[in-house]
């Protein structure tokens, strides 16, 4: 029914190094809650370093839902995570909890959150256009055949995220449909709240660069050699991940150690960058600055409060 409805979920997003994690601890404990997880690369068992997956000893007690449910050699799909993700809330909701998404991966927390028909996959189909895109000439007449089949889909992906182009073409092979027609409503399941953090670029760009250079300091090469040992190469997704993919052209000695760690930062900058794109233009979304002093008391201000939910 129309009307105004207290959340029942809350989702902590925003660009990476935003201090994601700490405010859904906050949140959890302040609302009765428990975590689940929205960041595609912390599904997977033995990815800590590299993805900065709170260990158990710093997550306050609170149950984190989602995390470790991969091995490297599975593929991370939308659709397998929106099951386990709608598995989870109903879990928590049904104990009288409040089930609080947190991660950087837009797309899998709508997933999770919007009424959404995840189109069907051809692994065939994939693997034909994923050789295509092995070298640049290829990809560039991926991005071009997109602009020809599916105008909006081009205009609303990045050129660089060849992932999500071919993604876009198989699914117009598949349907024959526009990918673009197959984009989430923005209507939620149930009564939610999506908080977004935001930061001072400079500042973003200095934490990621630090974050990245002690990742190496760490331990992240050691983490990839045993992940390598258990099949990492072979995993369509986990390998590809940022510092990841970094790590193992280190290992290969295609790179130097400062270029692998300077390549990791760029690309998570990218992908900050993107975080937002992805997240601005939804007018539901409530934006609350990371520096800003008072920030938990704000983000349960707003998880308290009823707002407007049409079903």
């Amino acid at each position: 029914m129309s009307g105004l409805h207290r959340p029942e979920v809350v989702a902590v997003v925003g660009a990476t190094a935003t201090g994601k994690s700490d405010l859904a601890l906050d949140l959890a404990e302040e609302l009765g809650g428990e975590v689940v997880n929205a960041d595609a690369m912390q599904l997977y068992r033995g990815m800590d370093i590299g993805t900065n997956k709170l260990p158990v000893a710093q997550r306050r007690g609170v149950p984190h839902h989602l995390l470790d449910v991969l091995e490297v050699t599975d593929e991370a799909t939308l659709a397998d995570f929106q099951a386990r993700a709608e598995t989870a809330i109903v879990d928590i909701l049904g104990r009288g909890r409040v089930p609080v998404l947190a991660g950087g991966s837009g797309l899998y927390v709508r997933a999770a959150l919007d009424h959404l028909d995840i189109p069907p996959t051809d692994p065939a189909v994939r693997a034909r256009l994923e050789e295509q895109a092995q070298d640049e000439g290829g990809r560039a007449a991926l991005r071009r055949r997109l602009r020809e089949v599916d105008p909006a889909a081009a205009d609303a992906i990045e050129p660089n995220n060849i992932r999500r182009i071919i993604r876009a073409l198989e699914v117009v092979e598949i349907t024959g449909r526009p990918f673009s027609a197959t984009a989430p409503t923005k209507r939620y399941r149930r009564p939610s709240l999506v908080i977004a953090l935001r930061d001072d670029w400079d500042a973003l760009t200095d934490r990621i660069d630090r974050r990245t250079r002690a990742m190496w300091e760490a331990g992240l090469l050691d983490e990839v050699r045993r992940l390598d040992a258990a099949g990492l190469r072979d995993g369509r997704t986990a390998s590809r991940a940022i510092g990841y993919a970094q790590a193992l052209g280190e290992l290969d000695g295609r790179w130097g150690r400062e270029e692998a760690i300077a390549d990791t930062a760029r690309a998570t900058r990218r992908y900050a960058r993107r975080q937002e794109s992805w997240l601005r233009p939804d007018p539901r979304v409530q934006w609350l600055d990371a520096a800003a002093p008072g920030l938990r008391e704000s983000a349960v201000g707003l998880a308290t409060r009823p707002a407007q939910w049409t079903p």
